[in-house]
């Protein structure tokens, strides 16, 4: 279910100089406003959470998970490219699942990553808050990959949707519209985040079971799918 050759590729494509610029921005100006935030408040608890919730976990993983589940595959497909890697003798899914294995490899390291470097520069993680925060954006990277792995499988304006529903539909419409956060893998991963944080700083709208059945559903159902799509653009390619 692995391919080595084709991880090699999507890796390169996703780290190119260009690219890694813009993963890099985002991890970087959260480490700098930790800084900041630390030096003109100290240790606060509740100001971690605000930043961590509001910041690494509502706007850095998703754009992450979009640039990096995208760029697994709908670059290949806009250029044509795909078409030499489907001409190997590869199984459809083997392509999918590794390249979702990058994808979340990717958006682990250039955002749960930084969430913990600056989880500890705010408040030292206190009540385990840099922890709680570090693994719901572990959590939150396999079923963003997933999900924005599918759109570019789907779509040629994959970044557009993606980014659509990271900043239009969890972030503004996931705040006033109480519905809408069930829906929302931010909500989902705040769920595993409250099990794990003292007290009641870290809340979120949806109970851990639930959380836990939708975000293996997501990624199983979108990893699924995505191969299925795949399969059929190479029966069309083919005809």
């Amino acid at each position: 279910m692995y391919d080595p050759t084709v991880a090699r590729l999507t890796y390169r494509a996703l780290l190119g100089r260009r690219r890694a610029l813009v993963l890099g921005a985002l991890p970087l100006l959260l480490v700098v406003i930790a800084l900041v935030v630390r030096a003109l408040t100290g240790a606060d608890d509740q100001t971690a959470v605000n930043v961590l919730g509001g910041f690494a976990l509502a706007t850095m993983v998703p754009i992450i998970g979009v640039i990096a589940g995208t760029g697994a595959i709908g670059p290949e497909i806009d250029d044509g490219s795909v078409v030499y890697l489907l001409s190997k003798p590869l199984k459809r899914p083997t392509i999918i699942f590794t390249k979702l294995i990058v994808a979340v490899a990717v958006t682990m390291v250039f955002s749960a990553v930084p969430t913990l470097i600056a989880g500890l520069i705010l408040n030292g993680n206190g009540q385990q808050i840099a922890i709680a925060y570090t693994v719901a954006a572990l959590v939150s990277s396999i079923a963003y990959s997933a999900l924005f792995l599918l759109l570019g499988t789907v779509s040629r304006h994959a970044v557009v949707f993606g980014l659509v529903y990271a900043l239009v539909w969890e972030a503004l419409f996931g705040s006033l519209v109480p519905g809408a956060r069930t829906l929302s893998v931010q909500q989902w991963s705040l769920a595993v985040a409250h099990k794990m944080a003292g007290g009641d700083l870290v809340t979120s709208e949806v109970g851990l079971p639930t959380a836990t059945v939708l975000l293996v559903a997501v990624t199983v159902l979108a990893t699924w799918y995505a191969g299925q799509k795949l399969r059929s653009l190479t029966l069309a390619g083919e005809e």
